[in-house]
């Protein structure tokens, strides 16, 4: 049973800084890309960063190009998202997502195990 758990959300103002990290237990990490996606209230849920299985390939939305960095560990089953310069456009609850392969991808149906998620508000 894999189980993604997220955790590092919270609430900053307008330019601060927030680390999610999302622990993944289950089936062998390194195997598999891993990606973080976002919901906002009365949104769909959006893409915003993936990464492959060995963290050489990354993708990230227009929108947080040069504010997000995905990372990921594998010899501690975990996946990074570094969240700088936040704007309260990204407000939203951010998921943990793991593929389905090791080949990083934007789509929701290329993701067959989610977090719960984790709140992050951004305030003006």
């Amino acid at each position: 049973q894999v189980q993604l758990v997220e955790s590092g959300g919270g609430s900053v103002q307008a330019g601060g800084s927030l680390r999610l990290s999302c622990a993944a237990s289950g089936r062998t990490f390194s195997d598999y890309a891993m990606a973080w996606f976002r919901q906002a209230p009365g949104k769909e849920r959006e893409f915003v960063a993936s990464i492959s299985w060995s963290g050489g390939g990354t993708y990230y939305i227009e929108s947080v190009k040069g504010r997000f960095t995905i990372s990921r560990d594998n010899a501690k089953n975990t996946v990074y998202l570094q969240m700088n310069n936040l704007k309260p456009e990204d407000t939203a609850v951010y998921y943990c997502a793991q593929a389905k392969t090791g080949w990083a991808r934007q789509g929701r149906f290329e993701y067959d195990y989610w977090g719960q998620g984790t709140q992050v508000t951004v305030s003006s």
